[in-house]
């Protein structure tokens, strides 16, 4: 079982800057591929971000959000992070983080069903 735990969302001004943190328990954290995803009201959950272990840390973005934000993690701290600048009213939403503890493939990583584990969200609010 692994739990997750998400901190740092709020309110802010377009333009400013949000760090969001993922506290994950579990012993092999530093293989899980963790994900970020955001949900807005009558949205689908999206996809944000990702980082995975494959002989070396590789991290994925979504086209809306690349060149803005940056996942990283620390993994003596079990904890992802999503750093956000340049924010935009778009970017309002509830901002989940998620596990994959099977590292599946590439090609599933911005799909919600490659993950096994979910936080409970924090909402992120971009004011205009």
């Amino acid at each position: 079982q692994v739990q997750l735990v998400e901190s740092g969302g709020g309110l802010v001004q377009a333009g400013g800057s949000l760090r969001l943190s993922c506290a994950a328990s579990g012993r092999t954290f530093s293989s899980y591929t963790m994900g970020w995803f955001r949900q807005a009201p009558g949205k689908e959950r999206e996809f944000v971000a990702a980082m995975r272990w494959s002989g070396g840390i590789t991290s994925y973005y979504a086209d809306s959000v690349k060149g803005r934000f940056t996942i990283s993690r620390d993994n003596a701290k079990s904890t992802v992070y999503l750093q956000m600048n340049s924010l935009k009213p778009e970017d309002t939403a509830v901002y989940y983080c998620a596990a994959d503890i099977l590292s599946r493939s590439i090609a599933v990583l911005s799909t919600t069903r490659a993950y096994d584990y979910w936080g409970q969200g924090t909402q992120v609010t971009v004011s205009s």
